[in-house]
């Protein structure tokens, strides 16, 4: 049903409001904001092997005095930065999750993760002055290793294992925190820091309603109130895309339909990658620094950063273009968050409401049916809006349509089978068909795809596929924790090893991981592999 004119200009007076409350939000000060020439010298001279470490250090002094500190010193190698900055901050830890003192060796694997919980729990947090760190008010679980914070998407799929152990305080208490983080700042950020506030990720935060066992009235209302403002977030753009233009998030396509992108509000290297995003966009001749900076944080939002998904060269990440794609996987959760809305509205006895929303979902659905589905190719994808046509790039995030619900019978058994021809590796699902050194590439599988991949295959009736998915994911996991007693961000799913690629070291901890096998072994009880570990938990 075709959304009212009435409606579109509430949208616009709702995402003019949100534009500009996350305009101001956006202007909260960054540590590159407030440490400048320092913050840029650190970064810049690699005074830290990781660039997450200074922007996540706590300040033993106020900024003003420190930059005083810094104007009349001025440190300029690497060394004489760290020892400036190492006596007037708390640098971070990475205290590894599986910390041999906490956890008991030697256990089956379902009853380690359930002994990693604690260790990943954080309290309540009211950041010190100075800190990156943004205000949360009730305890939550960290991925673990260097991702200190809480992380959007990720939480989705730790909070299926929590549902999984019982642990419905914890997850009730992760969703206040993300109820809070909109109301504070207008959506919720990529992680909970002030360099994050740019951007956001894949938009769960309706699923993660749907995990909660608050259904009364008063909660309800708080619910709908921030899934509202999440989609006014991301449709702030619907007053100035032009036709066939993008603005914001929002992408007029050809027929005049709307759909949605990845786009982060700054165009400057991230801070926590800020060398890394300086060597690529010196590689990346011709192109405007600012434009590739976007787009390498665009990515950043997605959750996929990095993959061939986003470039032009799939062995290049110079040529990362983010902004012009139109992804499948938004625009299935965004559909996702519009039904979301609409059953909560119903319930609610929000008649108005209802229409609305369910409008808004069945005209999105047309769309990703005309433009990111291809008959040609029998499969789903993603669209470039410089070429006017979908994506060569086969990924995972083609089943993301029948994790929503939204695809027909017939998209679903396509989807299927290609699938099972080209996705399905001896250790899980792979993440794309290409072979990079991008770590959201092959040979590389990740928890979050599996879980999406075995629901929509199962929701459609294709149970033999996502069976085979769901076990060979739980073999990969349980042999690499036999052999390192850990749980790991990512995993080789063609050999069954531990993950490679990226920006950082592999990290251990790990919470998404620990949520989907540990909800896929509820879900295929006799997929466990027979045995014990033979290594304690850590070394």
């Amino acid at each position: 049903m075709p959304v009212s004119t009435p409606f579109f200009r509430r949208l616009f007076v709702a995402g003019t409001a949100l534009l500009c409350l996350t305009g101001a939000q956006s202007r909260v000060p960054t540590p590159a904001d407030l440490y400048g020439p320092l913050f840029e010298a650190v970064q810049t001279e690699r005074a830290f092997p990781d660039g997450k470490t200074f922007v996540d250090a706590t300040p033993l002094y106020p900024v003003d005095e420190i930059m005083a500190d810094y104007e009349r010193e001025r440190p300029t190698d690497p060394g004489a930065l760290r020892r400036f900055v190492e006596v007037r901050f708390i640098l971070p830890t990475n205290d590894p999750a599986n910390d041999a003192t906490a956890i008991t060796p030697g256990l089956p694997i379902k009853a380690h993760i359930g002994e990693l919980w604690p260790l990943l729990t954080r309290p309540p947090l009211s950041p010190a002055a100075g800190s990156s760190a943004l205000a949360l008010p009730a305890p939550y679980v960290v991925p673990g290793g260097r991702f200190r914070e809480i992380y959007y998407w990720d939480s989705y799929f730790t909070m299926l294992g929590l549902r999984a152990d019982g642990q419905d305080a914890l997850l009730e208490s992760m969703l206040e925190n993300f109820e809070a983080l909109i109301a504070d700042h207008g959506h919720i950020p990529n992680g909970a820091r002030t360099y994050y506030l740019g951007r956001s990720q894949p938009p769960f935060f309706g699923l993660m309603v749907g995990l909660s066992k608050r259904t009364d009235a008063s909660s309800r209302g708080r619910q709908l109130h921030a899934m509202q403002a999440e989609h006014a977030y991301w449709m702030s753009g619907v007053g100035c895309v032009q036709p066939t233009g993008a603005c914001d998030h929002v992408v007029r396509m050809p027929d005049g339909a709307l759909l949605n992108r990845y786009h982060d509000a700054r165009d400057t290297p991230r801070e926590e990658s800020w060398a890394e995003d300086l060597q690529t966009a010196r590689t990346a001749p011709g192109r405007p620094a600012p434009e590739v900076y976007r787009d390498l944080r665009s990515a950043a939002e997605s959750g996929w950063d990095f993959s061939s998904r986003w470039f032009d060269d799939p062995q290049s990440l110079a040529t990362v273009h983010t902004t012009e794609i139109v992804p499948v996987d938004l625009n299935s959760l965004l559909w996702s968050l519009e039904r979301q809305i609409a059953a909560h509205c119903r319930a609610l006895e929000d008649r108005a409401c209802v229409r609305d929303f369910e409008g808004l979902a069945a005209e999105r659905r047309r769309a990703i049916h005309r433009y990111l589905w291809s008959r040609a190719e029998r499969r789903f994808g993603d669209w470039d809006r410089r070429t006017g046509r979908m994506t060569p790039s086969i990924s995972a995030a083609g089943l993301y349509p029948l994790f929503a619900g939204l695809a027909t019978d017939d998209q679903a058994q396509q989807t299927a089978r290609l699938t099972e021809a080209l996705l399905i590796a001896p250790g899980g699902l792979r993440t794309t068909t290409q072979t990079t050194t991008q770590q959201w590439d092959r040979p590389n599988g990740w928890a979050p795809l599996q879980w999406v991949a075995v629901e929509g295959l199962d929701r459609y009736g294709h149970h033999e596929p996502a069976r085979r998915i769901a076990t060979r994911w739980i073999a990969t996991v349980d042999r690499v924790y036999r052999e390192t007693g850990k749980m790991l961000e990512k995993y080789d799913v063609e050999t069954q090893r531990p993950g490679g690629g990226g920006e950082y070291p592999l990290q251990d901890g790990f919470g998404w991981t620990n949520g989907v096998t540990r909800a896929l072994l509820d879900r295929y009880p006799d997929a466990m592999p027979t045995g014990r570990p033979t290594r304690p938990a850590a070394e």
